[in-house]
């Protein structure tokens, strides 16, 4: 028997925003992490999910604690104290954490940028995340690590005509992602790249149904996402299967 370990924030726990048939509640069960265990399943049969991501957890709250409850105090301490019993059995173990350091400082009702809160937050990231990463390789030396980046749901603001915070918005993905790809190859894990699954910087006009042809980073960001139907950032369905088979592919 082996064990599957999910850390992060709202896209590895699997939120998304209220369905119908949920009466207006929320589901944290529609994710990635399904896909990734069945992926992990095709070799390890006996290889059980032990999901401890937050909503809304930062890289800062995964170390300090504060937003989900947890009986170690914090995610990591959780995780640190599930990697000491189990660590040896456990095959695999992702981590997606940073994007809410920054997505923050994004003002949801006048569509502006804090870029001062940027910086904070791209510090943050670079000082607590390579922390996570060092800890969760001492307790589990033999588990494979993957880090997710992210893609950049401010692209919808294309539709909106409001192209200056798309593009605005494009660097910042493009830091944070550095950083987590940094942290990751320091820590010698594996990056599962979700910003090039989304087709971040690609430009090419695409049909989009409803709309004509856009951007492609664009149409991804609403065939993928909640961002065009209901502004909000999380992954739908596709999206999150998309996910999925970016973490299977690099899958050791």
């Amino acid at each position: 028997m082996g064990y599957y370990l999910v850390l992060g924030d709202s896209l590895a726990a699997g939120y998304q925003p209220a369905h119908d048939d949920l009466a207006g509640g929320v589901d944290l069960k529609r994710g990635y992490a399904d896909d990734v265990l069945a992926g992990i399943q095709a070799s390890d049969p006996k290889t059980q999910l032990v999901n401890l991501a937050c909503p809304g957890e930062r890289s800062t709250t995964m170390v300090t604690g504060g937003i989900c409850p947890y009986e170690e105090g914090s995610q990591l301490d959780q995780a640190l104290e599930f990697l000491h019993a189990h660590g040896r059995y456990t095959r695999a173990i992702t981590v997606q954490i940073g994007a809410n350091d920054v997505q923050r400082c994004v003002d949801r009702a006048t569509l502006v940028i804090d870029m001062v809160c940027i910086q904070a937050g791209m510090a943050d990231v670079a000082t607590y995340l390579p922390m996570i990463l060092g800890k969760l390789r001492a307790e589990a030396p033999d588990a494979q690590v993957i880090v997710l980046n992210y893609y950049n749901p401010f692209l919808a603001a294309w539709l909106t005509g409001n192209t200056a915070l798309a593009e605005q918005s494009a660097q910042p993905q493009a830091t944070l992602n550095a950083i987590i790809g940094q942290a990751a190859a320091a820590s010698g894990a594996t990056l599962a790249d979700v910003a090039a699954a989304f087709e971040s910087t690609n430009t090419t006009p695409t049909p989009l149904p409803g709309f004509g042809p856009v951007p492609k980073n664009v149409a991804y960001i609403c065939t993928y996402t909640w961002m065009c139907a209901l502004n909000d950032i999380h992954a739908n369905d596709a999206g999150y299967a998309l996910i999925g088979r970016t973490v299977v592919a690099r899958l050791e």
